[in-house]
């Protein structure tokens, strides 16, 4: 059922933007007079599931789901439909248009996915507001592990700025991390700077998990019912003195501790109200969660925003996420990272989502993946938006169309390029799913 509902939002979610990108494409090709004769979300190889002529336009639903297409009349697109395109030109065809009329129609997609995403993070900060922890607040600094200490961070630190940018949301201080060159920490009162070396951002994208954390205090939180913590009696507020035997004065301490001791018997030492207890638990060795967790309150904070007020902050969060998908393509192309290893594609992003139907997650990610398909189709490769834009711009530029022969070339080097990635893609996913039923 999990799996049916993390299948369900990508689905959605990609039909969205799928859908409103080729609509960017099909609206400014009607504007303009030219003739779109077909209209697809997904691909119809061979055959589709649905499909019905209304007007001029045969509207569908295909079987193949990667994407979507409009057919525009008098185009070289990856239909290579070069029997119509070598009939006369029609007034109805984009070969007959002013360059300036078929670059607004190419990049009409691209625009739509900014202008979507753009839309949805004004909405959800309208509608949820913003919660997030400012990176001053962090009143014992951060909990690191392993890696974070193959970074050269601390536990304690508390992080000041990330390539010369100040720090302001602990929320992005993991990806600004990943991506940066340099972090300026605050340890023991002094000021110091940590070059972040390729080897431990490495090891950050093979485990796959969190590398800096909150450091909180001793004193929990809420705890889970019908846990083993509170079948040892400990409550809300409780403060923790030892686990072990070892002193423990944060919470990383103690998680540390107890999964040290699975297994086997733990023993803890802590204080709630007046009496101190010392208590003594077995751990099963496939227990997922003691029932503990830290008391977190006074770190979050939370911005209201009205409609006005949400538009500009959306619209420097829609290219703060562009900018750090650009950004991301350093870890992509580093032979010593190696993140083009992780890319993930269907079948990793369905992983991703939430397994429960969660509309924060959904909007959120739906967000971000229109700015990630702007992105991506705005690339001069041609069979992309991007690589139709690129001869249209040398073409208003020297004045002269690049000659039929050479779009169909670029259109057939294009479409090997995507091919060529799309398998690398799939590839990385099946591997991936390979290599958790090994291990």
């Amino acid at each position: 059922m999990e799996l049916l509902i993390q299948i369900s939002q990508f689905v959605l979610s990609i039909s969205i933007l799928v859908v409103l990108h080729e609509f960017g494409h099909f609206l400014p090709a009607r504007w303009f007079g030219i003739k779109v004769e077909k209209f697809f979300l997904f691909f119809d190889v061979k055959f589709a599931l649905f499909k019905k002529k209304i007007g001029e336009t045969v509207y569908g639903v295909g079987w193949l789901p990667l994407g979507g297409y409009v057919k525009i009349a008098g185009m070289i697109d990856e239909s290579m439909d070069t029997e119509q395109m070598a009939k006369p030109a029609q007034d109805w065809e984009f070969r007959s248009k002013p360059a300036w009329q078929r670059l607004i129609v190419m990049v009409g997609g691209v625009t739509v996915n900014v202008l979507l995403a753009w839309f949805i993070y004004a909405a959800m900060l309208v509608y949820y507001g913003d919660e997030y922890v400012p990176a001053d607040r962090l009143k014992y600094g951060i909990a690191v592990g392993e890696v974070g200490e193959q970074l050269g961070l601390q536990n304690g630190d508390q992080i000041l700025k990330i390539d010369d940018k100040i720090a302001t949301r602990f929320d992005d201080a993991q990806i600004d991390v990943l991506l940066g060159d340099e972090i300026t920490v605050l340890r023991d009162g002094k000021e110091i700077d940590v070059t972040l070396p390729d080897e431990a951002k490495k090891s950050i994208l093979d485990r796959e998990s969190r590398f800096i954390a909150i450091r909180y205090s001793n004193i929990m939180g809420e705890i889970g019912k019908g846990s083993i913590a509170e079948g040892v009696g400990i409550k809300p507020g409780a403060e923790i003195y030892s686990v072990n035997g070892k002193k423990v004065e944060y919470w990383h301490e103690i998680v540390r501790g107890i999964n040290k001791r699975r297994g086997d018997v733990l023993s803890v030492k802590f204080k709630q109200g007046d009496t101190i207890f010392h208590k003594y638990a077995f751990i099963p060795m496939d227990a997922t969660i003691f029932g503990l967790s830290p008391d977190d309150s006074g770190y979050e904070v939370k911005d209201e925003y009205g409609v006005l007020d949400a538009i500009p902050v959306a619209f420097t969060k829609t290219f703060d996420v562009l900018s750090k998908q650009v950004r991301q393509f350093k870890l992509i192309f580093n032979k010593k990272i190696q993140g083009y290893k992780k890319v993930k594609g269907p079948i990793g992003i369905v992983e991703m989502m939430s397994p429960t139907w969660d509309w924060y997650a959904f909007w959120g990610f739906t967000a971000m993946f229109s700015v990630w398909l702007a992105f991506v189709n705005i690339l001069p490769i041609p069979a992309l938006d991007g690589g139709h834009v690129m001869f249209l711009l040398y073409e208003m530029v020297t004045g002269k169309a690049p000659s039929e022969k050479t779009l169909e070339r670029g259109q057939i080097v294009g479409f090997v390029i995507v091919m060529g990635l799309m398998v690398v893609i799939f590839g990385n996913d099946i591997w991936n799913v390979i290599k958790r039923f090994i291990e």
